[in-house]
């Protein structure tokens, strides 16, 4: 039995007509560049996360570029991000012009360990960005008690997180603004790129809205030098049919979850941890294993897919050479490169296909030995 890690079809297939529905609906509009379908995405998705406002970008680095600058940031700013995140939350405060400073994690929820942001406050510091990391929220509330205490903006980066919950409530606008993504692996994907910002500050709406359109809200007038990313009508209409499923899908990932978490019986292998705060919607199912490269072959080899999430830590690509951030000088987000995999956990895996990967993860420890 081969079992992907995440089949992108099937979702198509099961929504076949609505989509096709979708997408014709757009190319008879003649709204070809934003129009009624984004309008309608922007409310749809902005009341799903019980925020005030959504403005839709072109994907999910620019949503989180333009909230920064929408925020103030720039040359000589540094904003707080977690050491282990995908390069995309580093890149954009690079991109404007700022340093991105690292916090380590708490290991157990592989999010940024909020007794570590203040010691990385100065005056320089503009923003914290915590990451919702593969569908867990982040633990907000000491976030926005320090954010506070210093008079600092919150940018959560949702990209992983579409529908999870903090203490109840849905991500979307616990701090000043929520950047998503809406690549196609996500649990709410569109079909290209795609992304947004969610806020209860209207201000923020329409900076990002202005900066995302030209640095213009009057059709050649332009306030600011903007920039060109807008969500595609297409796409907001492929992302209108999607949303009236991601609960659906959402709770079949959690069903997923509870299966391996419950199943998987291996003292090698160390599972996810869940805070009795956190519903998370499991857009990653993330272990740990110290001899991660053999396990991975292993399962391969019985005809599983896995992927690794993400085996080189920011601080360590080349890219961010510069700022002089050494092996070592993060360990946790190293140990953690090292060590973890993903499993499968695609809303349209059958239960034979659960059972398949519960029962070969439970087998051995899968040392260096025992693997070669």
């Amino acid at each position: 039995m081969m079992i992907p890690f995440l089949n992108l079809k099937a979702p198509y297939f099961d929504l076949k007509r609505e989509i096709d529905d979708a997408v014709d609906r757009v190319l008879r509009s003649g709204w070809y560049i934003g129009g009624p379908e984004v309008e309608s995405f922007e409310v749809e998705y902005a009341s799903y996360c019980n925020a005030k406002y959504a403005v839709g970008v072109a994907n999910g680095l620019d949503a989180l570029r333009l909230a920064l600058q929408a925020m103030g940031v720039g040359p000589g700013d540094e904003v707080i991000v977690p050491s282990n995140t995908y390069i995309a939350t580093w890149l954009a405060v690079s991109q404007c012009g700022a340093i991105p400073i690292a916090v380590e994690p708490i290991i157990g929820t592989y999010n940024i360990d909020p007794t570590l942001i203040e010691g990385a406050i100065n005056s320089r510091t503009k923003v914290i960005l915590p990451v919702h990391l593969y569908g867990q929220p982040a633990d907000l509330d000491p976030i926005l008690s320090i954010a506070k205490k210093y008079e600092l903006y919150v940018l959560e980066d949702g990209a992983q997180a579409h529908g999870a919950k903090y203490k109840g409530r849905r991500i979307g606008a616990h701090g000043d603004a929520v950047a998503w993504s809406f690549y196609p692996g996500k649990n709410l994907g569109a079909m290209g790129d795609g992304g947004a910002i969610t806020t209860n500050n209207l201000e923020i709406a329409k900076k990002i809205k202005m900066l995302g359109n030209y640095g213009s809200t009057h059709k050649y007038i332009h306030e600011v030098k903007g920039f060109n990313s807008r969500l595609d009508p297409l796409q907001a209409a492929i992302l209108r049919t999607k949303l009236k499923y991601l609960d659906l899908w959402n709770d079949r990932r959690k069903n997923i979850a509870i299966q391996y978490l419950n199943g998987i019986k291996n003292p090698a292998l160390i599972l996810p941890v869940v805070p009795a705060w956190s519903d998370p919607v499991w857009h990653l199912f993330v272990v740990r294993h110290s001899s991660r490269n053999n396990f991975q072959d292993y399962l391969s080899g019985q005809g599983v897919s896995t992927l690794i999430h993400y085996p080189i830590p920011p601080h360590l690509q080349s890219a961010y050479l510069d700022l002089n951030n050494p092996r070592g000088r993060f360990p946790l987000a190293e140990s953690m490169a090292d060590e973890i995999l993903s499993l499968p956990i695609d809303p349209y895996l059958t239960d034979a296909q659960i059972g398949t990967v519960i029962h070969l993860s439970s087998e051995g420890s899968i040392t260096s030995n025992e693997a070669s």
